[in-house]
């Protein structure tokens, strides 16, 4: 059987959008997107090795509807929802039986189902192989509901080769799933349940080995962890990091902020190649975090959390929430004025998302105060609900103004400048691993962009220029920050 796994693009997304790396793509690296969605290589490696499998990730490639596929996979989170379902009525067209599996079919699924053969509900792990042998009889069936919690540790090591994997900046990898807190606005906890669950150490090693081994081009490999809280189990975190050490790798992860207390862990999460952090302060309100049920955060001060992981040499990337029942019209100027004290170099605005499955959807829909289910919307930088304290119109318009300030050229040198100042990247002995050459390309770039328009960016590259060759600098943070720059700006 030929089988068809797919990863669709959201069809809102601009596609000359500095936001998807595509500088990355044209000047540096030849790679067009930053990394892939793990469940389609994971639901490869389940596929019995008769079939033939083919994986199409729209935010890289066309998908090609002429290869003659007997089934379509597709994965789908809900701002790409609206995508995935033309995907799957194109295939459907062509005589293509079609399945769609992930946390918006699992939360939506009689809506998924008038656009698809079949769906899976919860984790694919459990019922792939059974729907696998339907199809092969004529006898698909219009559900297939996971009845218990994936055995992490009976899991493969998920099938990457299968992807376009040049074509990416970073390789993923999952050690847990479930998370213990049930904050209103998150869908992991109702997905994943609240109970973790870890592969073995050994398999996670086996699988830092697949990816590893199949990119000798850098000195190390990037990977992000995409575990949703990487301390979750502790005892098993200090194992991990221990048994990362030896492969000299450059890794992120997401982490409740508590980590700011676990110095043991900090110091091995650097030893073994940790280079930054992404904590989910969602708000510098008080009320707003009691109303999120976001507990854990009431009980750290946040300046004093990033001071103390930084200090380590490990860089704090923040996300943030705008538009819960407590935001006025002060939130805005509050947050950028937290941000800049902080110096949070690149830190994740996001306006409040109601995603089906949560409370916050289930509450905000009792209160009639859901504005619509464009899924595509549902983006993190639209407007989908009526705000407590605002209308949408000025939820929105403080959005833009957040991201403008705190990702204006001014704002960027400032906070690049101060991590200089402070030697951050060399105390943490992290210099940039990039080639000469690339910076040479990344100068050239730099100089062609010299004459644009925009008199702000003509600036900033005249203050970039002289340190492009200085291995402190980190080339691909620059190269981020200018991209949220555009994304700000467009």
């Amino acid at each position: 059987m030929k089988i068809a796994l797919v990863i669709p693009k959201n069809s809102s997304e601009d596609e000359d959008s500095f936001y998807d790396y595509k500088f990355f793509s044209q000047f540096l690296f030849s790679r067009r997107y930053f990394s892939y969605l793990l469940a389609i290589p994971t639901l490869a490696s389940l596929t019995p090795p008769e079939h033939e499998i083919r994986v199409f990730d729209e935010n890289i490639e066309d998908i090609d509807y002429n290869w003659h596929a007997d089934l379509a996979g597709i994965s789908v989170r809900t701002m790409f929802a609206r995508r995935a379902y033309s995907i799957s009525e194109t295939f459907r067209q062509r005589g293509v039986k079609t399945v769609l599996g992930g946390i918006h079919p699992s939360m939506c699924t009689e809506e998924a189902l008038r656009y698809s053969d079949s769906v899976v509900v919860g984790e694919a792990e459990e019922v792939w192989q059974t729907l696998l042998r339907d199809v092969q009889d004529g006898a698909l069936k219009r559900v297939y509901k996971a009845e218990k919690a994936t055995d992490l540790t009976a899991a493969p090591v998920p099938t990457r080769h299968l992807l376009s994997k040049g074509m990416y900046f970073s390789d993923i990898v999952q050690t847990t799933k479930g998370c213990p807190f049930h904050c209103e606005f998150c869908s992991v906890y109702v997905f994943d349940g609240q109970k973790i669950r870890n592969k073995t150490i050994d398999q996670v090693i086996k699988e830092i080995k697949d990816v590893s081994g199949s990119s000798a081009k850098y000195k190390k490999k990037s990977i992000f962890f995409a575990d949703d809280n990487i301390i979750a189990n502790k005892r098993y975190a200090r194992e991990l990091f221990l048994a990362l050490k030896p492969y000299n790798l450059n890794w992120s992860c997401q982490a409740s902020i508590n980590i700011a207390q676990e110095e043991e862990l900090l110091r091995l999460m650097k030893d073994s190649g940790c280079g930054a952090i992404l904590i989910g302060f969602e708000s510098i309100s008080e009320k707003n975090l009691s109303c999120m049920d976001k507990g854990i955060n009431l009980k750290h001060n946040y300046i004093d959390a990033i001071k103390k992981i930084q200090s380590y040499g490990i860089l704090v990337h923040g996300s943030f929430i705008l538009g819960y029942d407590f935001d006025s019209q002060s939130a805005f100027d509050e947050l950028i004025g937290f941000i800049n004290e902080s110096n949070l170099l690149m830190p994740l605005i996001n306006t409040l998302t109601p995603f089906p499955g949560t409370m916050l959807f289930k509450r905000l829909k009792e209160e009639g105060r859901i504005i619509h289910k464009d899924w595509s919307k549902y983006d993190g930088k639209s407007v989908v609900f009526y705000p407590s304290q605002l209308t949408p119109e000025r939820l929105s318009e403080g959005y833009k103004k957040v991201v403008k300030e705190i990702y204006s050229f001014d704002s960027i040198y400032r906070k690049l400048k101060y991590y200089w100042d402070i030697d951050f990247w060399r105390r943490s002995n992290e210099v940039d691993p990039i080639k000469l050459k690339y910076r040479l390309l990344f100068a050239v770039r730099l100089f062609t962009l010299l004459f644009s328009l925009k008199m702000e960016r003509t600036g900033f590259i005249i203050k970039m220029l002289p340190r492009v060759f200085d291995r402190r600098v980190r080339i691909s943070t620059i190269l981020t920050l200018m991209a949220y720059n555009d994304y700000a700006y467009k």
